[in-house]
């Protein structure tokens, strides 16, 4: 053999290794995960209808259900979980630090996060925008009215980015109160310490049934950002992102493809079900190989959390307290006209 022909070989060889070991690298926190017995999650320190504990301290919510879907996944059990409650300010320092292996926090996808901070976002879980509460007694019926306002807002958040360029591109004066936590914030708006209370719209409908009467409160129409929402986890570990990832698409694939936690097992037993609920119920493909999961695990998720449109619905939706009706908005599937786009399954 030439010399030529061996430096080819060992070449071809070389390439043959790296690409073998990239499809089959296993997640470092996927182990450590598998290892601790749990996910650890973080969560906010308590926003009716994302995250937010009962009198026993059960946490419930769209983002819980993030992490109780990912739990689903991984050990075929929902209930694996831990929760990391952090202000604003704390959420990314616990992530890159390691104190939680999922931030699932109301947390908006922005540019400088994304490139600068070691954070991979996985995903969006809801899409929303930044408005203004104000006291309807105030007589204030626009965001355009607020020159000269006082506004109560988080800190370390693009709510505060946000109100920032919206009152310096309309020529406006006002008064920033910050507050650290946002149950600090709401509290100083309610007992008057500001005109005006900012965040995303999901989260002032929170805050506003938590408000001493919260009739007296008016969200006002205008939405001043995009708010991108969904889980986040560090850089560095792409197969993790990829499990967190996919864990959200077979939620939002199976609300499009008619399964839910209730039809799933008979589904999944019909030989006549389409091939893409085959994949995804595991009964087809080798979709939880490539994840490092059980064939099984989206089938998991679904049967014990359900499909997107129920946890929306249970969460957030027109019959619960926050009535955010989902009907023709943002947060509808791409086929009714929203932007939930699940990735193929194949």
């Amino acid at each position: 053999m030439s010399v030529k022909s061996s430096l080819k070989m060992l070449l071809t060889l070389s390439v043959t290794f790296l690409f073998a070991a990239s499809v089959f690298a296993v997640s470092p926190t996927l182990q450590q995960i598998k290892s601790k017995g749990f996910v650890q999650c973080g969560v906010s320190q308590g926003l009716p209808g994302f995250s937010m504990p009962d009198e026993q301290g059960n946490w419930s919510g769209l983002d819980v259900d993030m992490c109780r879907a990912l739990s689903a996944a991984i050990f075929g059990d929902a209930d694996k979980v831990k929760y990391t409650p952090l202000s604003a300010k704390e959420r990314f320092v616990a992530l890159t630090s390691a104190e939680i292996d999922v931030l699932a926090r109301n947390t908006t996808w922005t540019l400088t996060r994304d490139a600068k901070l070691g954070l991979t976002f996985a995903g969006i879980n809801y899409y929303d925008g930044q408005g203004f509460m104000v006291r309807k007694d105030s007589g204030i019926t626009s965001a355009l009215q607020l020159d000269g306002a006082s506004v109560c807002v988080n800190t370390g958040t693009t709510t505060e980015l946000n109100m920032a360029d919206f009152f310096r591109s309309n020529g406006f004066s006002y008064e920033p109160v910050v507050f650290e936590k946002a149950d600090e914030v709401r509290v100083a708006y309610d007992s008057g310490r500001c005109d005006v209370h900012t965040t995303d719209r999901s989260g002032l409908a929170a805050q506003r049934i938590r408000m001493n009467n919260p009739k007296e409160h008016l969200v006002l129409p205008e939405t001043i950002s995009k708010e991108p929402l969904g889980p986040v986890v560090r850089e560095g570990d792409e197969e993790w992102a990829d499990i967190v990832a996919w864990t959200l698409y077979a939620q939002k694939e199976a609300e499009e493809y008619g399964l839910n936690s209730g039809n799933a097992g008979q589904m999944r037993s019909n030989p006549k079900s389409n091939p893409t609920v085959k994949r995804l119920l595991g009964v087809e493909g080798n979709t939880g190989e490539h994840l490092g999961l059980g064939n099984d695990w989206a089938y998991n998720v679904i049967t014990m959390i359900g499909n997107y449109g129920e946890m929306y619905e249970r969460h957030v939706g027109a019959n619960t307290p926050l009535k955010l009706t989902r009907e023709g908005s943002t947060n509808d599937l791409w086929t009714k006209g929203g932007l939930h786009y699940p990735m193929p399954f194949r």
